[in-house]
């Protein structure tokens, strides 16, 4: 049974004009430059220049209520691509190695790279929707993980083609001919294979990695390298690791930026900070201050039109659009000033928070931090610090550094100090760059030895870090 019946609750929404600031806000540097240009393009009452001193228009005119019913904007449209409170991420007290990709994808795809290649095959109208469905497919690291037969299904419901596993295999073999070497491979050993077997001369070291991948390929990953001599009759240990320094040098993943079929641009910093004989100094980069004003001619004809006949509809009409222009202008302004400052109240923080580090550049004076401490300090909510730390980078005189490399968690020493999860991280790593490959250590082992060194640490987190730092487990490591 229905009710009818009035509640009563408390909504917040965002104005347009912090929406505005948000989305400046998480633009990096090199992206800033393009979204001014775009806004300079549809908006005329704003331009590039010294800001001037405008006059407001008298609240209480008719043009102004004419405008207030305009800037009734909805603002869930904003909203709906643009996760407000999502603000957690990897470098809050988690942040790995592994997410250092200082490059950033531009231009030709993967997918662009191989339908171009599908043109040169000389397929029917028929084979070329297959093909096209199969590069479809293919994940971005270069890999076909989904089955041949769901692909056949795909085909007949959306393309309605009728194939089968033979034909498909057919088409897939000349797709895995393509550039980069390795690609629309079902798995890691397929992958291997296709690009070995592109070598038209092969030499006997080449031949056994072929042989290792065919014929021995579990024990391969598990680098049972004895079973592997016995099984394959090899003379040797040196041919067994010739062979396997020509298989380690082929490309696991020939779908990723290293397969250099995409252009990249490196990282612009956001920040500079500087040392002056013991002060820290940070400045934005100047591309983060760009100079803009409101169109004083724009100004001038709103002023005119105030004093103008008020009942002309067609002038109420121009009126409304002038004044939104104008407003629009004043809100972009005052967006990037308020970016501009908060940009620098967050690097201030975290620089004196960091002091110590900024001013050697010694990993190990890395203090815990979290998003929680920087958003406290300059009284600012956590989404905010997020924002700001996930896509912006600082110049040091010790390198380039995104700014979420600076935030980890805290472990705890026999003396009750805390210190940061990148300092453990960072013994850890040269522990094991130091062991004995032939008996890497464990990560029990890597406990006891972390602890003979006062750190409190749990095995777990060892197995953590050790992740992070994208080392395999020991018995991976292990070498001839």
């Amino acid at each position: 049974m229905q009710k009818l019946g009035l509640t009563q609750s408390l909504n917040q929404k965002l104005s347009p004009q912090q929406i505005q600031f948000i989305k400046l806000l998480q633009i990096p540097t090199a992206e800033l430059e393009t979204r001014i240009e775009e806004e300079l393009e549809v908006n005329p009452a704003l331009e590039e220049g010294q800001e001037e001193r405008v006059e407001e228009v008298d609240p209480t005119s008719e043009e102004e209520s004419v405008n207030e019913k305009e800037e009734d904007v909805n603002v869930e449209d904003y909203l709906r691509d643009d996760d407000i409170s999502g603000y957690k991420m990897q470098g809050d007290g988690n942040y790995g190695e592994e997410d250092k990709d200082m490059p950033i994808p531009m231009a030709t795809t993967l997918n662009d790279q191989l339908s171009s290649q599908l043109g040169f095959l000389g397929l029917d109208e028929r084979e070329e929707v297959i093909g096209k469905q199969l590069i479809g497919s293919i994940e971005t690291d270069g890999y076909i993980r989904r089955e041949l037969e769901a692909i056949i299904n795909d085909l007949a419901f959306s393309q309605n083609v009728e194939t089968d596993v033979e034909e498909l295999e057919r088409i897939l073999r000349k797709i895995q001919s393509f550039d980069p070497p390795g690609i629309a491979a079902r798995d890691l050993q397929e992958c291997l294979l296709l690009q070995l077997n592109r070598k038209e001369d092969p030499s006997v070291d080449h031949l056994n990695a072929i042989s290792i991948l065919t014929h021995s390929f579990a024990e391969f990953t598990k680098k049972h390298y004895q079973k592997i001599i016995k099984k394959l009759d090899l003379e040797s240990e040196d041919q067994l690791k010739e062979a396997i320094a020509i298989i380690t040098k082929l490309n696991p993943k020939p779908g990723s930026v290293s397969s250099g079929l995409v252009k990249t641009q490196y990282r612009i910093p956001d920040f500079i900070i500087e040392n002056d004989d013991g002060n820290l100094i940070v400045t934005l980069n100047s591309k983060n201050a760009p100079e803009l004003r409101v169109s004083r001619s724009y100004s001038d004809m709103m002023d005119s039109y105030s004093k103008s006949d008020k009942k002309d509809k067609k002038l109420k009409e121009t009126v409304s659009f002038v004044k939104q222009k104008l407003d629009s202008a004043k809100w972009f302004i005052d967006a990037i000033k308020q970016r501009q400052q908060t940009l620098l109240n967050t690097m201030s923080a975290i620089m004196n928070f960091q002091f110590d580090f900024f001013l050697e550049g010694d990993e190990s004076n890395l203090r815990p931090m979290i998003l929680k401490d920087i958003a406290e300090k300059i009284n600012m909510d956590i989404s905010t610090v997020s924002r700001v730390a996930n896509s912006k980078s600082v110049q040091t005189e010790f390198g380039v550094y995104p700014l979420k490399y600076f935030f980890s968690e805290g472990i705890s020493t026999e003396s009750g100090e805390d210190v940061s999860s990148r300092e453990v991280k960072h013994i850890l790593k040269t522990m094991i760059e130091a062991e004995d490959k032939r008996k890497p250590l464990s990560d029990d082992k890597l406990e006891k030895l972390l602890k003979e060194k006062g750190y409190k640490i749990a095995r777990r987190t060892v197995a953590k870090y050790r992740e992070q730092l994208g080392i395999p487990v020991a018995r991976l490591r292990k070498e001839l």
